[in-house]
């Protein structure tokens, strides 16, 4: 309903004091309002920090875990039953010690058959090797008489020709005697000086030496006419000892190279029968301690494809064996620059959170780890030998040790801002308002964060801008 002005004339009274009212409460509040809202100054204080000038401690920290330097699953290399288990969980072994036998009564009698099978080789070898040598030498006997002979006939064939050539010489002188005197004796028997038989025996002389002539000419012909089928008969008898004697070597040395044969084939199955019952014998592949055990005596266990580093062990296994310790952390990308070779490392095991373990970095892994979108790269942290509290998978916090920067510029890191992509800080502007300052950061410790340039000691930055 609207008031019209000829009404406020007539009754004035309650607009005045209705609008004293109204004065007092826009007074109230203002008043109330100036009283309650915080200055500036004091706002100032509460969101922003000093930048200022510190020792910087560099350090990284990160989780990790305690692993062995090495480990694997040992199993055996055949398949069969596990007879004995020389080992237990805990058991610190040696490299070569045995650790377990696998059933090898089979394979020793194979081994033994082998071994016999190789005997009989060898001994058929030697033996045959024996009989050929005799049969050789009683062949070179024979040889040597054959020569003997024929050497003996060479000499005495021209011997005996030129003992009939000779007995022929001197029959012929014997004619010619012989037949002068029966000439002489032919005119003195004419003239009657001599009587017919003193005739008769001369001319017999030369009847006779005529004879003996005709028998030495036959003589010489006969030897001359054996000698040389005998030469013949005789060399041909030598060529046949010699062909007998090569081909009984020949034969014996194919007889031989057999039997050598035999004797690889022997030798070389025994050597697998010999492996295959040493494998039966499972020895430690290195210093360690025995982390798991896995089968039983009397269980069946079969080889596995590879010596496993998992924990997680297969049927096939026997026990897990491990040398040394060493931490595996993984370090964010961004950090990894502030980590090298050689840099302490402290280490506190969840089990000991008040005892502090040394360490140094030993190798840094080549190739990032991509896991939740997060990139990390795994560092590999040595352990000495001494600290025997750490046990195989403990978990860890490790703090890598930088240098130290005696005077640093820094910021709590949650004063580190990005706009547009550009790193920064937000300051005070004149009316102490946010305003973005760029900045180049360097490292980041705990909570704060090097600042390198941008910025002066004493300046501020904001921490809080909800306010």
């Amino acid at each position: 309903m609207t008031v019209s002005n000829v009404e406020k004339e007539k009754n004035p009274l309650p607009w005045i004091i209705g609008a004293m009212i109204g004065g007092i409460l826009l007074l109230g509040g203002a008043t109330y309002g100036i009283l309650n809202r915080p200055n500036a100054t004091s706002r100032l204080d509460e969101n922003t920090v000093s930048v200022t000038q510190r020792p910087l401690n560099l350090e990284i920290r990160a989780s990790g875990v305690v692993q062995p330097v090495q480990s694997v699953n040992i199993s055996p290399k055949n398949p069969g039953i596990l007879t004995r288990l020389l080992v237990e969980q805990g058991s610190v072994v040696e490299e070569g010690q045995p650790i377990a036998v696998m059933q090898n009564e089979e394979l020793f009698a194979q081994g033994a058959n082998a071994q016999a099978r190789l005997a009989e080789a060898q001994a058929g070898a030697q033996e045959t090797d024996i009989r050929t040598r005799a049969d050789l030498q009683v062949l070179e006997t024979r040889l040597a008489q054959a020569a003997a002979t024929l050497e003996e006939s060479r000499r005495r064939i021209p011997l005996r020709s030129e003992q009939a050539r000779s007995q022929l010489r001197e029959a012929e002188s014997r004619l010619r005697l012989a037949e002068i005197q029966a000439q002489r004796n032919q005119a003195l028997l004419e003239e009657g000086v001599i009587s017919q038989d003193e005739f008769d025996r001369v001319a017999n002389e030369f009847l006779v030496a005529q004879a003996r002539i005709q028998e030495i000419v036959q003589r010489i012909q006969e030897i001359e006419n054996t000698a040389e089928p005998e030469i013949r008969r005789l060399e041909a008898n030598i060529a046949e000892i010699q062909a007998s004697m090569q081909e009984r070597q020949a034969r014996g040395e194919a007889e031989i190279e057999r039997l050598r044969a035999n004797i690889q084939a022997a030798e070389a199955n025994l050597k697998i029968a010999e492996i295959q019952f040493q494998d039966t014998f499972i020895t430690a592949p290195f210093d360690g301690i025995v982390t798991q055990k896995f089968a039983s005596e009397g269980a069946f266990v079969t080889p596995t494809t590879s010596a496993s580093a998992t924990t997680s062990a297969t049927s096939s296994s026997i026990i897990a064996l491990a040398r040394g310790l060493e931490v595996i952390a993984k370090i964010p990308e961004i950090d990894l620059r502030q980590i090298e070779m050689g840099q302490p490392v402290q280490i506190i095991a969840d089990a000991y959170p008040d005892e502090v373990f040394e360490g140094i970095v030993q190798k840094i892994a080549p190739e990032a780890i991509v896991e939740q979108n997060v990139t990390s790269f795994e560092v590999t942290i040595a352990i000495p030998q001494q600290q025997e509290k750490l046990l195989s998978r403990m978990n860890v916090e490790v703090t890598f040790l930088g240098e130290q920067l005696n005077s640093s510029l820094t910021v709590p890191t949650v004063a580190i801002v990005t706009e547009e992509g550009e790193t920064g800080v937000m300051v005070p502007d004149e009316n102490n308002e946010p305003e973005f300052r760029p900045v180049t950061i360097g490292v980041s410790v705990n909570d704060q964060t090097q600042i390198l340039s941008g910025l002066s000691s004493g300046e501020r930055v904001f921490v809080d801008l909800s306010n």
